[in-house]
């Protein structure tokens, strides 16, 4: 298998993630879930072990902090075969971490690894394991790949009962007296709200609101609340403390970096105003609205921009404000960026060899070329009859010897 999973935050793809690791079990495989945050996998983590409460799975948090004596553990536990889920950041993907038989690999939120990156966790078993990447917005070349690469795709087009779409607003960053009276408002009604910046200090090269200077700013403007602040320079026992008092109601406000882009849940936030939005790309602005709406009230994404913006910059912001669907705003992410290679690294971008096709307008015969293709290889998977002479030439000749990276998802 290798497959995506696409669903908007909230839709279930975690409990899809154990159910698939529980067969792989049954079968005498071990699994392993790979995400882009030590906040993340330790989310995992603890979901995990309290689904499987009870049961006789063993299950092992591996990260960049992990102490050596745990790691010295888990490394001995794995080439037992000891322990049946492995869940990690980057750390997974060490040579140092060899499994006994690894038969199943997850990898969440994946657009925010490199191809290379994923690729390493089909070297960890002779059989190469079956794959699930999950993600709420699907980088374009991912999108691409499920129309013309080695990718099938499972979508959860519902949201859990009682869930309201998150309404965005695009403002301005001089009309800032509004927006606090509203956030004013969220918070007295009992909220909490995120403002995120893209820095944590001032550059000289990018003139952008940063991360010190917002926090200093909003304990200003909001002096009868409390006000914390998240960032990615701090230590793993810090950002735990931070969370568990934003997680706990005891801070109001979390001032941030992109370091709550993913993982981080707390229904009861239910504004989130992202300073800079011109900064950031489709998929990214999309998963940090993912922060809020994880509870029954309405939810508001509010995006700052200056008023002097490119008129790309102004159609990603109608676009947010259009659509909560992650799969549309990939399609629109997809349009604006273009796929990237194909076969190679690039995740954005025209490919070199594309160009009259279009992915977008042209999906329906790319389908049909791709089922074409499936046939073809079920006959002949080693294109040796005269008929596919053509196909192997143009095969080796924009293939060559390099690595199968169109496999990767």
């Amino acid at each position: 298998m290798n497959r995506l999973l696409q669903g908007d935050v909230g839709s279930g793809k975690t409990m899809v993630a154990i159910m698939c690791m529980l067969i792989a079990l049954d079968n005498g495989f071990q699994s392993c879930l790979m995400a882009p945050t030590e906040i993340l996998a330790s989310q995992h983590f603890d979901t995990f072990r309290e689904m499987l409460r009870g049961m006789n799975v063993r299950v092992e948090l591996l990260t960049g902090s992990s102490k050596k004596k745990d790691r010295e553990e888990i490394h001995s536990g794995l080439q037992s075969g000891e322990i049946n889920i492995l869940i990690g950041t980057h750390a997974l993907i060490e040579d140092v971490v060899q499994f006994r038989n690894l038969g199943f690999v997850v990898i969440d939120e994946q657009h925010r690894f490199g191809v290379a990156q994923r690729a390493k966790l089909w070297t960890k078993n002779e059989r190469t394991p079956h794959v699930l990447v999950m993600t709420a917005t699907p980088i374009p070349r991912t999108l691409a790949m499920t129309v013309y690469g080695d990718l099938d795709v499972s979508v959860i087009d519902e949201l859990p009962p009682g869930r309201r779409p998150v309404q965005t607003l695009h403002r301005y960053d001089q009309k800032k007296g509004a927006l606090y009276q509203f956030i004013r408002g969220q918070l007295k009604a009992g909220r909490q709200a995120y403002i995120l910046y893209p820095l944590i200090e001032e550059s000289e090269k990018l003139d952008l609101k940063n991360l010190e200077e917002g926090y200093q700013h909003i304990k200003e403007a909001f002096p009868e609340f409390t006000v914390c602040k998240m960032h990615g320079r701090m230590k793993p026992a810090e950002k735990e403390e931070v969370m568990r008092r934003f997680v706990a109601n005891e801070a109001h406000i979390m001032v941030s970096t992109t370091v709550i882009e993913v993982g981080v849940n707390v229904p009861n936030a239910s504004v989130m105003v992202i300073e800079s939005a011109q900064r950031f790309g489709l998929s990214q602005l999309h998963q940090l609205r993912g922060r809020v709406g994880r509870g029954a009230d309405q939810s508001f994404c509010v995006l700052i921009t200056p008023y002097e913006i490119s008129a790309d910059t102004r159609k990603r912001m109608e676009i947010m404000t259009e659509s909560n669907d992650g799969f549309v705003i990939a399609e629109a992410d997809l349009k604006l960026r273009g796929p990237g290679d194909l076969e190679g690294t690039q995740q954005s971008g025209i490919p070199f060899d594309l160009q009259i096709a279009d992915l977008v307008r042209d999906n329906a015969i790319l389908f049909r070329a791709r089922e074409v293709a499936e046939e073809v290889i079920d006959k002949d998977p080693q294109l040796n009859h005269p008929e596919h002479q053509v196909l192997k030439q143009q095969l080796d000749r924009i293939g060559g010897n390099r690595y199968e990276w169109g496999r990767i998802s």
